[in-house]
């Protein structure tokens, strides 16, 4: 059974200059550890000549797999803030890596934990978050004569529409959660005279913006 998580939206990307050093912070959801790792790994081969690349990442809907990295930084200063972000907006799924190029002066031990976390919460800001929430997959076949009404229908409700296929007749492949199943069902029903195919499928994750309600 699925379980509702919050991570980031999207891939993204942030630059922040601080006392003449320059902070990347790139940000991007994952699902498993090698992904991760091979996020981090890509980073470090684009910015090869950086001071610095300082990764984290949390992977598991209970934070299973939590890591951290200073990158020669002093201890304490660079990854755990990177980390203690994520944290703080609940995310899991997600891996970030703080790239920093030293700009010749020295920041200090606050200013450090200030900067890289300043940089992973500027990145999170600019990827989003979103909860993914459990949703049923379904199958709703209807005969061409119905498929306009029942388009149209679809999208007055607001309805996930995932695909549409156009065979003999016409499958829309919407993603439902729970509450919203048995009155869909009951509309199309009515506006066919029931006559579809209502076929109730795997569960999947549909993303919503976080603080929308599902």
């Amino acid at each position: 059974m699925l379980v509702e998580y919050r991570t980031v939206a999207r891939e993204a990307e942030i630059t922040l200059i601080e006392k003449k050093s320059k902070f990347i912070a790139r940000i991007k959801p994952v699902q498993t550890r090698e992904e991760a790792e091979g996020f981090i790994e890509e980073v470090r081969k684009e910015h090869w000549s950086a001071t610095h690349n300082v990764p984290a990442y949390i992977i598991g809907i209970n934070q299973e797999i939590q890591k951290y990295s200073d990158d020669n930084e002093p201890s304490g200063t660079a990854g755990l803030p990177v980390l203690e972000v994520l944290k703080a907006h609940d995310l899991v799924n997600t891996a970030v890596v703080v790239t920093r190029y030293f700009g010749g002066t020295l920041l200090g031990r606050g200013g450090l934990v200030r900067a890289y976390g300043g940089a992973a919460r500027e990145a999170v800001k600019e990827a989003g978050i979103v909860r993914m929430v459990p949703a049923t997959k379904v199958g709703i076949t209807v005969d061409y004569v119905h498929s306009g009404r029942i388009q149209n229908e679809l999208m007055t409700q607001g309805v996930f529409l995932a695909d549409t296929q156009y065979l003999e007749r016409v499958t829309f492949q919407v993603l439902l959660f729970s509450p919203e199943r048995e009155p869909l069902r009951q509309v199309i029903q009515e506006l066919t005279a029931n006559d579809f195919q209502w076929k109730e499928g795997e569960e999947v994750y549909r993303a919503l913006p976080a603080g929308e309600e599902s």
